[in-house]
């Protein structure tokens, strides 16, 4: 059957925007490796640091990955609770008003959010962070001393959290909607409650969302700059300790502190880290599409 005028012009716009993208994807991959190589190339002791370049990178790197993988674990069962109760537990009116709100959190500048975590949240956290030390101290994660003005590690991981909590709800909830109706009937027909019937049909049916909705806010907790560069009082190094005044910078974060006044060998270094930014992100995104893909046979139909 041939194609009408109109499904041809669709099919040639929507190849052109797959293969534009691809072309511009590859663009910004050949620019960040082209500015890179003098830094991949030079002496240790020329790199910023005169450690070398891995030596540079790396705490940069492991300050990234804790902050965006602990604001993910927090983000991640709220917004699948949100979503839950937006979806099948809230009055219709309410319902309506917190996907409002939940939606406009998507809408506050970063800048905002770096704001109010130095502002408001991070004197919160003075006093918690206290007792967290004196009395989990031999968790890692709050070995202390705690930072007396509560710019730490543990402030931005929430600022990033609340950040990426819109956009996974937003996925979420719509994954939830689209569950066929018949296999919550069936379920409820069964004699299953309301919880088993969501334990039962509607999560399983959402899961690969979830995972795609998951990594679309790694993706954006990963690539966050000004919040946690307003927030987070970097000492440099590499720890675990999330409550203390030593913290490590995100690969962000010192690209937008530093580019400013870096000239030179410096800038290449810069860029070189962003190399590094652009190939985590691009594997992240690799792994959710092969676990989403390892799931799309399951469908409401069968």
């Amino acid at each position: 059957m041939p194609q009408r005028p109109g499904d041809r012009i669709f099919s040639g716009l929507s190849t052109g925007a797959g293969v534009l993208i691809l072309i511009a994807l590859a663009g910004v991959a050949a620019f960040l490796i082209t500015e890179a190589w003098p830094s991949l190339t030079a002496p240790a002791e020329d790199i910023p640091g005169g450690e070398g370049l891995l030596v540079y990178v790396w705490p940069l790197l492991f300050g990234t990955l804790i902050s965006a993988l602990f604001a993910l674990v927090i983000a991640v069962p709220l917004a699948v609770a949100i979503a839950l109760f937006i979806t099948y537990y809230a009055p219709r009116r309410i319902a309506q008003v917190l996907g409002y709100l939940i939606d406009l959190l998507a809408a506050v500048p970063s800048i905002i959010y770096g704001l109010w975590g130095m502002q408001v949240l991070a004197p919160l956290t003075v006093a918690p962070t206290t007792w967290l030390s004196e009395y989990l101290g031999f968790i890692p994660f709050f070995a202390g001393p705690p930072s007396a003005t509560g710019r730490t590690m543990l402030v931005a991981i929430i600022v990033l959290a609340v950040m990426i909590l819109p956009i996974i709800t937003a996925v979420v909830r719509e994954a939830f909607l689209q569950t066929p109706r018949l296999h919550e009937e069936a379920s409820l027909a069964l004699g299953a409650t309301r919880w088993e019937m969501i334990r039962m049909a509607v999560l399983p049916f959402g899961r690969s969302s979830v995972i795609g909705a998951s990594m679309l806010g790694l993706g954006r907790a990963l690539g966050e700059t000004m919040a946690v560069a307003i927030v987070l009082s970097v000492s440099g190094g590499v720890t675990f300790n999330l409550i203390s005044s030593g913290n490590p910078s995100t690969i962000a974060a010192n690209i937008a502190l530093q580019f400013p006044e870096s000239t030179g060998l410096s800038v290449n270094t810069l860029i070189a880290s962003g190399l590094v930014l652009f190939a985590i992100t691009l594997v992240v995104n690799m792994i959710a599409r092969g676990v989403i893909n390892r799931r799309k046979e399951f469908s409401g139909a069968n």
